[in-house]
Order: structure tokens, then C-alpha cells, then sequence
């Protein structure tokens, strides 16, 4: 039995041509689809229902759009349409359609909020030193940097600064003025370009969700009007590159897979648009890894996808190639751009940096300037040595004054990873041999010698004993440094060089080389071996890693492991001459992206709160929906021009009302299905999930991961998300009108939810161009306790 909204929806009929971007000739196409595959590829429809395979919304008839014509439903030349006129003619159709007025009008009011005056404050602001000064000028002076993100985004700033004439010379203090010669606001445009594409792309986007176009337009407006996305398109940062990305991505899958639904798969169109969505995903990615949850999104789509071609019983060598296609589409190919960006990342960055200690020795020593590339290549008595672990991330062995609590009371000896003075060990003869290092003959280190090693800030010599053991790993003897003295136990300080590797010389050489030569150190008298594992010590040694003597009584085991291999990354030697080491070590690309990766999660990971500036500037995922704490981007002085970071609160609230009360509307739904009430048309409730699963998808995949994120975070993190929601804001309002109003009042209901937007906008845009007079004169505009719009209420 039909519900009553049903019948009326029945008994009503829209002369509208704008409610919905397609036609009863895209029906047709699914027609034509299903008949390639077979009857039942529309399965679940009933016979008779090609006309209402789609009627999740209004249809106007053929007739209707031809101007009362009864021309071909299907006819190409039917360009009021923009989805008929997209899906057949790409790009052509949507220049030759209605719709380029449009995004023309939509770009030009986009070009207008995000430039007017965009070069008043002359000051850096908020994380423009960050990206003015540690990544964009290193691309312009080729030096090697670390830091959290991928590279793609700040090669893009690189490229501004480069077309602004910007050489990199200028180093940028924390709220300082830019000096003349930069040209400031030419790079603010460059980088503001991102953000006002964004406009445009919201529109084609919820053309392709099968939004209609008043409501296409408002959801635009939605993103023209929002202080946030606007304000923090204004500056050099990486906000506006990473959401052009990220809406290209969404309008790149919801155009591909409407082309996936209503055309030949494997057309030229086909091919163009799954291309397109990988391409924009790699982009995404190697922007900012919050580009992974445009990744998961498009692949739960593409799953999705794939499991009802499944159920379709498409024929299994079409089914194979439609696997392979996206794997190549959506796998490899974003893959191999995020690759790409880090090879150009890497070549452009071919001088050492204060980033380079990050990467490993090989790496370092293949940059120009580096001290690891300009030392003697052959170690000798007396050469004082960096010792690493070959094991992954602990790093050089060190000492400090700092003594063990129990045990032997002796010198602390760990591992460090940071380059340090305490690093550094003399190699000597063994205990008792006397030599005289800086007169006697040159002796060559080989396989086989026994060593000491003398820490050359204290004098304490590298040892280890029976009695004593290990603070952490009691199952082994503790390592310590100790000043030896003539009535201490002989040889517990001598070490035995056992060579393993030799990575540039034939294995036949027994000499220890810098860089290249992997070798173990064995104790003399007890066998075991120098180690260092994971395990840290607690605070009393700093947290650093522990370094262990690994008991082996046999004295014959070849212990490979990496916790035992070790090699010396820097020795210095008066009576050597220097060599080029770059000709001796070779660094392989994969192995180097795969270490700055993990090395760029571990210091993401360490970007802990700081508790002292909460709520001031940082603040917790939970607030950012219903916009709790906005954040001031600049100082707060009287006469400073100020920035807030502050976005349309009825949108940013709306938004956030509509998209938690997703799941539960189409739980809702799904039950009343179940009940066979029938609100929706055979294929409609399916439809609605295609259209709107993008974009609650994207908000909820961008938003609900920072709750298990312990790192800073702060409120421009939920821009990303933030598109996602406001265009899901404008989908429900359209999605109401169509459902239950039948396309009634749609373009009255535009232009008063838009012009209440922008009202909203003028009424918050002192926050968004800059305020140079005192905040308080701003106070009718806290319309919330929490925030400081003029007050301290948190310590900065």
C-alpha cells in the first residue's frame, strides 16, 4: 500500500527544468546497460520499472525538455541539461550548457572573497613562517628539510615563491614584517587559487550527486560564504591546496560513478574519469596524509561498486577487467604519483640540511656538504669514531656523565639518536699495549683486532663485566664507561672486531672502513656481544636506549641480528687525508622514501598536546562541529590587524546537526522499508545511498579518526570534513523540497538560505579580512562564552 506522499508525489507534476540534472534517456542508457549483461542486472527491479529506475526524485518528461518536442529523451543536443550534457559530451557539454554561466559567476564571486585585500597585513601570519621559511625556500636552495608531510604541498608553495621572486635567501622571524623585496601578496594569490576553485568544484560536485541546480548553487554558496575556508585560503598555507585536492577527488568519484552507471564501461569517458579519480587521489595523499581518507572513502565506494556487479552476474571476464582497471586506476596509479613526488622531492633536495640526520648514513653522505661525505675512508688507531647501530632507530653510541643507579655505579653508556659530543670514541690498543696515536707508525683497523674504545668527553673506557648486569634486560651484562686504572680487572675492557659485511669492498677485505664496513664488537674474556635493542631506560637515563652486553658463551655464534651490527658513520683523523664517500655508498630511492615515511610518522606521533596553550590555539576534536573554540591566527594587539579563524557558526552548526543525524535517518528508513512502508519508489532509497554515501562518508572518515589521534590538533583540521558536511547541508535541504514538497518553492528556498548565509558572512567578515582597531569594539560578535574574541580566557 502506498503512503500518502507517494500519491501526492503522483498527483503532481514539476514544469521546472533546473529541479534535476538528468533525463527519462539516461534511464534508457541503464536500459541499454542492462541489456548487455542481462536481465537481471537490475536486480531487485521489477518488470515495467525501467521509467522509475530512477525516480528517487522528479523527472520532468521528454517533452518538457525539448520545449514540448517529442524529441529523443536520449538526444545529445539536449544541453539544458548539464548530467545529460556531461555524461555525453564531458567537458564540451558543460561549456555549451546553462551551467558555464554559472561556475563563471560562482568563480568570479570566489576570486573576489578570497583576493580582496589579501596583501593588507604586511605581517607573517600564523603558519606562513612555518611554510615561508622551513619547506618553500629549501626547495629553492636545494636544502634537505624533515618534516611531517608529504611533499606535494609545499613544492606548490616552492612554486609560488619561485613565480613571486622569491629566491629563499630571506629567513622569516614569528610575527615579523615581510620585508620589501618579498613580494607577499603575489604568493598569497598563487596559493589562494586553491581556494577559490573550491567554489566552482562544489557545484559540478552536487551536479553530479543529482542535486538540482538551484540547490548545486546553494551548496557553492555554502563554501563561497564560510569565514573559515575562506580566511585560511588568504595565506601561504597548506589548507587551500589540500582541499582542492580533496573536492577534485569527491567531484572526480561521483562523476565516475555516475559515468559508471549510465554509460559503456571501458569508454573513453570511463577510462577518463576512473584516471581522474586516481590522479586526484594521489594528489590528495602526497599533499597531507589526511589524504588517506579520501583513499578509504573511493575504495569503499569501488567496493561497493564492484560487490553489485558481483550480485549482477556480470560476466566474469568483464567483472576481471573491471578488478584489474581499478587496481591500475585507484591503487597503482595514485601510488606511483605519491612515488613520483617524492623522487622530485628528493632530487630537488640535494644539499645537506637540518633535516638530513633523519635519513640513514648512505643517504647522508650522497648530499653535498655533508661531513659524513668529506672523511678518511680507512679507520687507523687513535681515529675518534661515531658508532651506530645498525639496528633501526636507536642510533649512536653515547655516554655522559650520568651514572646507573644500581648495579656498578659506573658511567652510563646508551644509545642517542641526535648527533651529539658524547658520541664521539677514541679506537685504541688494547688495555696495557701503550702507543702513542699521533707519532707512532699509521696501524690499520682489521677483522680480528682487539680495540678499546674511550669516550672523549670523560676519559671512561667502553666495558663491560660478569658481575653486573643489564638495568632493563637483566638477562644480560650491563654496558658501562669507566676510568681504568691500573688495579682494575684486566680485559674487561678490550673488544674483539669481528668484520660481517663489507658493502663496498670484495668480503675478502679485512679492513674497517667508514660507512661501508658492518662488524660486531665481542667482548674478550666473557664472549658476549655489544648490543642494542628497543627497550629504553626510564628517566634517569633520559630515555635513551639501552645497550646491553648479549651473553654467548660459545664464542663461535655468527650473530647477524641487527641489534648486535654496528658501523662507524664519522671518524676524524689529522694524520689521514680526507676522501669523497659518496663514491663508496649508494642509496637506494625506495628504501629512502620508506624510511622518511616512518620517520615522518614518529614525528608526527610526537606532536603532543601542549596543555599550557589549550583551547587557546589547540583544541580537541569533539569542539570543532559546533565551533566551541575558534582560534586567533595572529597577535591581539589594539592596533595589530587581527585574524580569527572563525567559521559561519549557522552553517558550521546545520551542517553538524545533519550529518550525526545521518545514520540515524537512514536506519529510519531502512526499518520503514522493512515494514513495507513505502515512502520511497522501487530504486529511489538506493539511489539517495549513492549520491549522499560520498559525502557522509568523507565527513565522517575526515572527522571521527581524530578522536583516536593523540597528537596536536587543531580547529582548520576539520576543513577538510567540513566541505564534505556542507555539502551534505545543502543535499538534505534539496532532498526535502524534492521528496516532499515535489520541487515546490526550490528556488525560493535557494535564494533565502543563501542570502541568510551571507548575511551571516558580513556580519563575521571583520574576523576574515583583518580587524585593525580594538576587539572589544567586536564584542556583540561572542556568541559563545568560549570565545575570545576579545578576552584572554585562555593562557597563550
Amino acid at each position: 500500500m502506498e503512503s500518502r506522499n507517494l500519491k501526492q508525489r503522483g498527483r503532481h507534476h514539476s514544469d521546472d527544468d533546473d529541479m534535476l540534472p538528468f533525463t527519462v534517456g539516461d534511464v534508457a542508457d541503464e536500459h541499454g546497460h542492462s541489456q548487455k549483461y542481462g536481465s537481471h542486472a537490475l536486480s531487485g527491479r521489477g518488470e515495467g520499472s525501467l521509467s522509475r529506475s530512477y525516480g528517487a526524485y522528479p523527472v520532468a518528461s521528454t517533452a518538457q525538455r525539448d520545449g514540448g518536442s517529442m524529441g529523443n529523451a536520449g538526444n545529445d543536443n539536449n544541453l539544458t541539461d548539464f548530467s545529460a550534457a556531461s555524461w555525453r559530451e564531458g567537458v564540451l557539454g558543460i561549456m555549451r550548457s546553462r551551467d558555464l554561466v554559472n561556475v563563471l559567476v560562482l568563480t568570479l564571486l570566489s576570486l573576489m572573497t578570497r583576493l580582496y585585500r589579501i596583501g593588507r597585513s604586511n605581517r607573517i601570519s600564523w603558519d606562513e613562517r612555518h611554510f615561508n621559511t622551513n619547506f618553500g625556500p629549501k626547495y629553492l636552495n636545494h636544502t634537505f628539510y624533515h618534516d611531517v608531510h608529504p611533499p606535494l604541498a609545499k613544492m606548490l608553495v616552492a612554486l609560488a615563491q619561485t613565480m613571486a621572486g622569491f629566491n629563499g635567501s630571506y629567513d622569516f622571524k614569528p610575527h615579523s614584517k615581510y620585508p620589501d623585496h618579498v613580494n607577499y601578496t603575489s604568493m598569497r594569490v598563487q596559493i589562494a587559487m586553491y581556494g577559490i576553485a573550491l567554489v566552482p568544484l562544489a557545484y559540478l560536485t552536487c551536479l553530479q550527486l543529482r542535486m538540482s541546480r538551484p540547490m548545486a548553487a546553494l551548496a557553492a554558496s555554502f563554501i563561497l560564504f564560510d569565514n573559515a575556508i575562506c580566511v585560511m585560503s588568504r595565506f601561504v598555507l597548506l589548507d587551500g591546496q589540500l582541499l582542492f585536492f580533496t573536492a577534485l577527488t569527491l567531484l572526480s568519484a561521483a562523476t565516475f560513478q555516475n559515468v559508471s552507471k549510465h554509460s559503456e564501461p571501458f569508454s573513453r569517458r570511463w577510462w577518463t574519469w576512473l584516471v581522474m579519480t586516481g590522479f586526484s587521489l594521489g594528489c590528495v595523499i602526497s599533499s597531507k596524509w589526511i589524504g588517506l581518507f579520501c583513499v578509504i572513502l573511493v575504495g569503499i565506494a569501488t567496493a561497493d561498486d564492484l560487490f553489485r556487479k558481483f550480485c549482477e552476474r556480470v560476466p566474469s571476464e568483464d567483472y576481471i577487467l573491471h578488478w584489474l582497471a581499478r587496481i591500475n586506476g585507484l591503487i597503482v596509479l595514485p601510488l606511483a604519483i605519491y612515488t613520483l613526488c617524492f623522487w622530485v622531492h628528493f632530487k630537488l633536495l640535494y644539499r645537506t640540511g637540518s633535516g638530513d640526520h633523519k635519513m640513514s648514513a648512505d643517504f647522508q653522505a650522497r648530499l653535498l656538504g655533508s661531513k659524513l661525505n668529506s672523511q678518511p675512508y680507512d679507520i687507523t688507531y687513535g681515529a675518534f669514531v661515531d658508532m651506530r647501530s645498525l639496528y633501526d632507530g636507536p642510533g649512536l653510541l653515547h655516554s655522559h656523565i650520568h651514572r646507573y643507579p644500581t648495579m656498578s655505579r659506573q658511567q652510563q653508556v646508551t644509545c642517542f639518536p641526535h648527533r651529539d659530543t658524547n658520541n664521539v670514541w677514541q679506537l685504541q690498543k688494547p688495555h696495557g699495549v701503550a702507543a702513542n696515536y699521533t707519532l707512532d707508525m699509521i696501524e690499520f683497523v682489521h677483522h680480528g683486532d682487539i680495540v678499546q674504545l674511550v669516550h672523549n668527553q670523560t676519559g671512561a673506557v667502553l666495558r663491560s663485566s660478569k658481575q653486573f648486569l643489564a638495568p632493563m634486560t637483566t638477562s644480560h651484562f650491563e654496558v658501562a664507561a669507566e676510568n681504568i686504572t691500573a688495579t682494575s680487572d684486566e680485559g674487561i675492557s678490550d673488544w674483539r672486531v669481528e668484520v660481517v659485511k663489507q658493502k663496498h669492498s670484495k668480503r675478502s677485505d679485512k679492513r674497517l672502513h667508514a660507512m661501508t664496513t658492518v662488524f660486531r664488537l665481542r667482548h674478550v674474556s666473557m664472549g658476549c656481544l655489544l648490543r642494542v635493542g628497543s627497550r629504553r631506560l626510564p628517566a634517569w637515563g633520559w630515555t635513551q636506549s639501552e645497550v646491553t652486553c648479549l651473553p654467548d658463551a660459545t664464542h663461535k655464534k655468527d650473530v647477524k641480528s641487527k641489534d648486535v651490527l654496528w658501523y662507524i658513520e664519522h671518524n676524524t683523523n689529522k694524520r689521514m687525508l680526507k676522501d669523497d664517500l659518496s663514491k663508496y655508498v649508494k642509496s637506494q630511492f625506495f628504501v629512502d622514501m620508506v624510511q622518511l615515511n616512518i620517520e615522518m610518522g614518529k614525528t608526527n606521533n610526537g606532536l603532543s598536546p601542549d596543555r599550557d596553550k589549550y583551547n587557546a590555539l589547540e583544541s580537541e576534536a569533539w569542539s570543532w562541529p559546533f565551533l566551541i573554540y575558534p582560534m586567533r591566527m595572529v597577535g591581539w594587539g589594539d592596533k595589530s590587524i587581527k585574524y580569527y579563524e572563525i567559521g559561519n557558526p549557522l552553517l558550521w552548526w546545520a551542517s553538524a546537526i545533519v550529518c550525526l543525524m545521518y545514520p540515524f535517518r537512514l536506519l529510519y528508513w531502512l526499518a520503514r522499508q522493512r515494514r513495507q512502508c513505502n515512502d520511497w519508489r522501487p530504486g529511489e532509497l538506493l539511489e539517495f545511498w549513492d549520491n549522499s554515501k560520498l559525502l557522509w562518508g568523507g565527513w565522517a572518515l575526515h572527522y571521527i579518526p581524530f578522536f583516536l589521534m593523540s597528537r596536536v590538533l587543531y580547529i582548520h583540521h576539520y576543513l577538510p570534513a567540513l566541505y564534505f558536511a556542507l555539502l551534505q547541508l545543502a543535499f538534505d535541504v534539496d532532498l526535502f523540497f524534492k521528496h516532499w514538497r515535489r520541487g515546490r518553492y526550490l528556488h525560493l528556498a535557494a535564494w533565502c538560505i543563501g542570502a541568510v548565509v551571507f548575511l551571516v558572512f558580513l556580519y563575521f567578515l571583520p574576523f576574515t579580512y583583518g580587524w585593525d582597531r580594538p576587539a572589544k569594539e567586536l564584542a556583540g560578535r561572542k556568541w559563545l562564552n568560549t570565545w575570545n574574541v576579545y578576552e584572554d580566557l585562555y593562557a597563550m
